[in-house]
């Protein structure tokens, strides 16, 4: 009897209070895409691909692009003709006028050395070149026909130099302003040529500021004390010693060794009694 009610007893089912019973976590889901599944098959096998999902970045893309077909068409084949222009400009247009006005220079700086300013000015001789006889062009033409060259730029120089030297002051100021260079003489030179053009043509204060600014243009022994002198000289035309001595104590003081600098003491004495200082 006992190991029937034991088999009884196994076999009972067991009940539990709700108490008992644990709640089991709940599984959410999701709203995550799922990747679509392809399945491919043939007599021996079955093959089971996984398509993957698109990029929505993609998606909006080719979006973007069908509905603005047009215009992204437009806008790309105008980005394309500027980088054709400017590679051709550049690489191929640029060098090919350098080289022509390199040549044209030649002639003209021969005629700027002998001091033959107006025909190194306007050109029109006729010089044998590589391919025959032909009319030289002078730095006019020169800055004018290839201007978007070095050669170029440093024609508006030359032609400022030789309108300078022959009395045409005017249109000499006109080309040197023209005229770009970071070079530490060439630089400060053409901005203190056209100091020496309102000096010429009496405009003292316009002097004064352009020959200052050239002396600080690139502080150099060279240029620096040359121009801190024509600084000097015009405030002594305007009657303002104490500013002409301070230019000479300046020279003194920073470029003492220079031609200039050897000069000064006696300038110095000489504008302090003339003053009264």
């Amino acid at each position: 009897m006992l190991k029937v009610a034991k088999i009884l007893y196994l076999r009972k089912p067991i009940f539990l209070k709700m108490a008992d019973i644990k709640d089991e976590p709940k599984i959410e889901h999701t709203n995550i895409e799922q990747p679509e599944v392809v399945t491919e098959s043939s007599d021996n096998e079955t093959k089971v691909k996984v398509k993957k999902p698109i990029d929505p970045t993609l998606e909006n893309m080719q979006a973007f692009y069908l509905k603005n077909k047009n215009l992204v068409n437009y806008v790309g084949g105008g980005l394309l003709l500027i980088i054709a222009a400017f590679s051709f400009f550049k690489f191929y247009y640029l060098p090919e006028q350098e080289a022509e006005a390199s040549n044209e220079m030649f002639w003209a700086q021969n005629y700027f050395e002998k001091d033959s300013f107006a025909i190194a000015l306007n050109g029109g001789k006729m010089v044998l070149s590589p391919d025959g006889q032909k009319q030289m062009q002078g730095f006019l033409q020169i800055a004018d026909n290839y201007g978007v060259t070095k050669s170029g730029n440093l024609a508006h120089y030359y032609a400022g130099v030789c309108l300078l030297r022959t009395g045409k002051f005017d249109q000499a100021i006109e080309q040197l302003g023209q005229f770009n260079s970071s070079d530490a003489i060439v630089g400060p030179i053409a901005i203190g040529a056209i100091g020496d053009c309102n000096m010429e043509l009496n405009k003292i204060d316009e002097a004064i500021n352009y020959y200052l600014k050239a002396a600080d243009k690139s502080r150099n022994s060279y240029t620096t004390p040359m121009f801190l002198k024509k600084a000097a000289f015009a405030y002594e035309q305007k009657g303002n010693f104490q500013e002409a001595i301070n230019n000479y104590e300046r020279i003194k003081r920073e470029y003492g060794k220079s031609d200039e600098g050897r000069e000064v003491e006696r300038e110095i004495a000489r504008l302090k009694a003339k003053g009264n200082l």
